[in-house]
């Protein structure tokens, strides 16, 4: 788990970096991280913006301001800056992925569905993908297929269970014993 301290340590070394070259877009991107981890979305869409006037093509930009878009409830600019970062670099999955659960938060669920399983076809191994697909199948009120991805999930490496205890993601789910049995650590349904 990171530590709270450290994105502050992060914007400061990064806030120096910028103060030495204004025009490293790198910089502002990474401290625009840090004040997103940190709760500063104001601050980190600035950041971002300026990294994108420093860097137009610079696609991780665009990903990154669109989670801050998606995280303040913002998904038609998400889902925007998401098009952009997919139109640089078609060939990565993060982008589908976090368009695709975007979309899942609109209640566009065939349109998610078509973004995760591109985000799985460019890297089967994303755990984040993996993760959508089975929060796109609660969503569904599909539990046995919500819980075979999410196991997969697990599997791999995803290990926020936090986030699983208390994400409405998958309250159409909740009480539907394999899910309450990965919640425990006991379920191995695939």
């Amino acid at each position: 788990m990171t530590k709270p301290w450290k994105y502050d340590l992060d914007a400061a070394k990064f806030t120096k970096a910028i103060e030495l070259d204004p025009h490293d877009f790198r910089a502002y991107k990474e401290r625009g991280n840090a004040r997103f981890h940190k709760g500063l979305l104001d601050l980190a869409i600035e950041d971002y913006t300026k990294a994108l006037e420093l860097n137009p093509d610079y696609f991780i930009a665009y990903n990154n301001r669109g989670n801050v878009y998606q995280q303040m409830g913002d998904h038609d600019l998400a889902v925007r800056d998401y098009d952009r970062a997919i139109e640089l670099r078609p060939d990565n999955g993060m982008p589908y992925n976090n368009r695709g659960f975007t979309f899942l938060l609109m209640g566009r669920l065939e349109d998610a569905e078509q973004d995760l399983r591109k985000s799985l076809a460019l890297n089967a191994n994303n755990i984040y993908a993996l993760n959508s697909m089975a929060e796109l199948y609660a969503a569904r009120h599909n539990a046995e297929e919500a819980c075979r991805w999410l196991e997969l999930a697990l599997q791999k490496g995803y290990n926020n269970r936090n986030y699983l205890r208390s994400s409405k993601t998958y309250d159409n789910i909740r009480n539907a014993e394999c899910f309450r049995k990965i919640i425990s650590g006991k379920y191995s349904g695939i």
